[in-house]
């Protein structure tokens, strides 16, 4: 049996979509902007941008790109716009379910992790990727949620409870 990582599943599921991925693309070129572009996403088409440093920096950017394939529909660069915010949220939020989502942080419950640096370690995503899919969830579902036999708690802090 062959062990793919999460990024290489992430680009198992691209072609399956019939989505090329691009890597090591120069979009930010010499220009030294505070809003950096870290991946595209145009017809069937994912740039990811060639100063993307980590595995797990290239997979959260691919998945959120991936999401673009699955939810977006047409321009959405004027962020501006509220209808390309809210796109922009969902192909996130697309990411965030694909990488992490309720079940995963339930696995790294059990598999005993016990702070953020080893929840996103165990589910191969940045820190900070992990910090904002919490926060997602947590203004999703506010102080807890169920699934299954666990209670999923955001605040205080995160933690899962096992019920039998």
């Amino acid at each position: 049996m062959i062990y793919l990582n999460t990024y290489e599943q992430l680009l198992q599921d691209a072609d399956n979509a019939h989505v090329t991925v691009h890597e090591a693309i120069d979009l930010n070129g010499d220009t030294a902007s505070s809003k950096r572009l870290d991946g595209l996403y145009i017809d069937n088409h994912i740039a990811l941008d060639s100063q993307l440093k980590t595995t797990a920096e290239k997979t959260a950017i691919l998945a959120e790109e991936i999401g673009h394939h699955f939810t977006s529909v047409g321009d959405i660069t004027d962020l501006k716009d509220a209808g390309s915010r809210q796109q922009e949220l969902d192909a996130r939020l697309w990411g965030y379910n694909r990488l992490i989502g309720l079940r995963g942080i339930i696995r790294a419950f059990e598999h005993h992790c016990q702070n953020r640096y080893e929840m996103a370690e165990y589910l191969d995503v940045p820190e900070d990727y992990l910090e904002e899919a919490l926060s997602c969830y947590r203004s999703k579902y506010g102080v807890y949620t169920l699934v299954d036999n666990y209670t999923i708690y955001f605040i205080p802090n995160i933690s899962v409870m096992k019920h039998f």
